[in-house]
């Protein structure tokens, strides 16, 4: 130890020193755990893991630049496109939609017109159907055609008119509307039903189909509509006249319509169909066009008090 003297006539304490210096040195300097490690330590762990899962190959664009994804992409798209081309192919086999688009090719010039000859069809001479290429043309470019337009419209307006009707006489409910309605398309059903048991039984060979067949029954609610009307506007002498004008008019109209559909065979042969076959068409025809008047008057008779 080594004594040194001071001004102030102290001594100062001996300066201890000891053989292990740089280990005192060492522990001295670090009083603080150091924990810097330790949160680096989740870092590196997810940095590490997401290069191995590069460096593995399951990165985004390798999953989209996949062969085998792709493979199975394409094979998932031909099996929608088979599976919709099979839905349309039963559908059409069952509802014909080609045909049907060409029901409802109708323009505003056709539908007033079409309109005026089921209301007075007594003036119109010609009532052959026009065809090009062996196709008729469509209903817009000639008013003889079958359209489903005006049926399918006439039919939802009747079931409206019915309901206010119903409701002039403070018997409106929505299941009674719903009887209505049914009543009225079970009608409709059952007469086609029947028109075309009779043609397969009186083995006539026309060119009437079952869609041609919705579309004539389905025209004699436009005179149903304004015998209804009629009735509700002026009362029951309005409609009664309003509703024969209509029946007159409709079986004129399914006379007319209806006689060259039936007797298509004999037309083309270019004579005349004599004999028992004939009446029973004539039969036939007069029947269908009778049937009008009888589900007209049936169907709104109730509606006006």
């Amino acid at each position: 130890m080594d004594y040194t003297a001071t001004q102030s006539g102290f001594r100062q304490q001996p300066n201890m020193r000891m053989g292990n210096s740089s280990m005192d040195g060492t522990d001295g300097s670090q009083l603080f755990e150091d924990t810097s490690g330790v949160a680096a330590g989740p870092q590196a762990g997810y940095s590490n893991q997401q290069a191995g899962l590069q460096a593995a190959g399951f990165s985004g664009q390798s999953l989209l630049s996949d062969p085998m994804s792709n493979l199975a992409m394409a094979y998932g798209s031909s099996l929608a496109s088979q599976g919709r081309e099979m839905v349309d192919k039963n559908l059409d086999r069952f509802i014909p939609i080609s045909k049907l688009k060409y029901y409802f090719a109708v323009d505003t010039v056709y539908v007033g017109k079409k309109l005026g000859l089921l209301v007075f069809p007594y003036m119109h001479e010609n009532w052959e159907v026009s065809y090009q290429q062996d196709t008729p043309v469509a209903p817009r470019f000639d008013v003889n055609a079958p359209d489903l337009y005006i049926p399918a419209m006439a039919f939802i307006t009747y079931i409206l008119v019915a309901g206010l009707a119903l409701g002039t006489q403070n018997k409106f409910s929505p299941e009674l509307l719903g009887v209505q309605a049914s009543s009225a398309l079970v009608w409709l059903i059952m007469e086609v039903l029947a028109v075309l048991l009779s043609l397969y039984l009186v083995t006539v060979n026309t060119d009437l189909t079952t869609i041609d067949l919705l579309a004539f029954s389905g025209y004699k609610y436009v005179g149903m509509i304004v015998g209804v009307v009629s009735g509700l506007l002026f009362g029951r002498p309005a409609y009664y006249l309003s509703l024969l004008w209509c029946c007159a008019a409709i079986f004129v109209f399914m006379i007319r319509t209806l006689r060259l559909k039936l007797l298509s065979e004999a037309a083309a042969e270019g004579r005349q169909v004599r004999g028992s076959r004939n009446q029973l068409r004539m039969y036939l025809t007069m029947s269908i066009a009778g049937a009008q008047p009888l589900f007209m008057f049936w169907l709104t008779y109730h509606l006006i008090r």
